[in-house]
């Protein structure tokens, strides 16, 4: 694995696909302001060679004639030059590739039938299914992303994953519902839901990341969104978390997205494996109220695991100055105490931005945090 310098930098979760990928896939002709985007990006980011075909047909507002595989494999280059571009550390393909992080590794999965589309937030909705089966695996995922990936960068790379826990709180449970004895009640609930997600960690999450360790993967990011939805099931997190990674050699991180990370602790910790969790601080960390407090918990344990920082809020347009991510790794090494514990992202992935936003947020916090390593390396 190539080094990584103090403060090594990097994304989180998704970019936002950009107008030319999202209606070159439906294969119609590209809207002006579709091609405007790609005009504009290439002068950011030239991912491409400019005597690509694929990018003359695209500026000509034709995507037809593009394969859909090969204007998906563009849209991957295009998200991990972004990153690179932007000077982060580690890198990915922005998840350019994928729909959303639940309907597809459901689809490879065997045991589940989708019944439609539920609101997540806002007006953001997804297709969810029933595990109405025996939970299986039709065959691993994400093999052909990580490979694009470790082909196209020098960078350290790092490959996420959906943890099993999430999958299974947002399907519907019917099988191993089932299968309880007598009156389904919260204790046969609960037992029913144990079984249903220790079962898409043995036979769904563990396979996929033996594949992708054996494929190259050296980072893998298991992504629990729902872990801080259910304080209560922390124990549950962590045990599927440690079947997903039994005898995978590789280093395993963990992103809990928005929560109270109090309610987590000390549970969160028995996940033995895992050498970094990626969390969320700056969307709390407002005036009055000192958003990195939390990091005391860490300090307070010492056993030498990473912290992904948390350094740009996701959730607005304002970006944070260089000044301002300087301050909060500051903050954060302060509480710490070991500045080689950290690692700094923003709070979750920069999907709910626009690309310009989030390249501007991206520089900033590379800025930032060259600033605070003078001054702690």
């Amino acid at each position: 694995m190539s080094e990584v310098p103090l403060l090594p930098t990097q994304e989180v979760g998704s970019l936002r696909k950009p107008f030319w990928l999202v209606e070159g896939a439906r294969r119609g002709k590209l809207s002006d302001v579709a091609v405007d985007e790609l005009e504009g990006l290439l002068r950011r980011v030239p991912f491409a060679d400019a005597n690509d075909p694929r990018l003359k047909s695209l500026l000509e507002g034709n995507a037809s004639s593009i394969p859909v595989e090969s204007l998906r494999e563009l849209g991957s280059l295009f998200g991990l030059r972004f990153l690179e571009s932007a000077g982060l550390d580690i890198v990915y393909d922005g998840e350019m590739r994928r729909v959303e992080m639940y309907e597809y590794p459901i689809r490879q999965a065997t045991g589940f039938q989708f019944l439609g589309h539920v609101r997540s937030f806002d007006n953001k909705y997804y297709l969810k299914a029933a595990g109405v089966d025996a939970v299986g695996l039709r065959a691993p995922y994400h093999l052909e992303e990580l490979s694009f990936v470790e082909q196209q960068t020098q960078r350290v790379s790092k490959i996420p994953v959906t943890g099993a826990y999430t999958l299974a709180d947002w399907s519907w449970n019917e099988y191993y519902l089932r299968k309880q004895k007598g009156w389904k009640g919260p204790e046969q609930r609960r037992a029913a839901q144990r079984e249903f997600t220790i079962e898409i960690a043995r036979k769904v999450i563990r396979p996929t990341l033996k594949a992708l360790v054996e494929k190259g993967a050296k980072v893998i990011q298991i992504d629990e969104p729902a872990a801080g939805t259910h304080p209560e099931e922390t124990d549950l997190v962590v045990e599927s978390f440690n079947e997903s990674t039994v005898g995978i050699d590789a280093k395993l991180v963990m992103h809990i997205c928005f929560s109270d990370y109090n309610c987590l602790f000390p549970g969160m910790l028995e996940a033995k494996r895992c050498r970094q969790f990626l969390l969320e601080f700056a969307n709390r960390d407002v005036e009055g109220r000192d958003g990195y407090a939390d990091l005391a918990l860490f300090s307070d344990v010492n056993d030498g695991r990473e912290v992904g920082l948390g350094v740009l809020d996701i959730h607005r347009d304002n970006i944070e100055t260089p000044e301002k991510v300087e301050e909060r790794i500051l903050k954060a090494a302060r509480y710490l105490k070991d500045p080689s514990q950290i690692y700094v992202n923003p709070d979750c992935g920069l999907r709910t931005r626009t690309l310009d936003v989030a390249w501007q947020k991206l520089v900033n916090m590379v800025r930032g945090t060259e600033l605070a390593r003078k001054k702690l390396g």
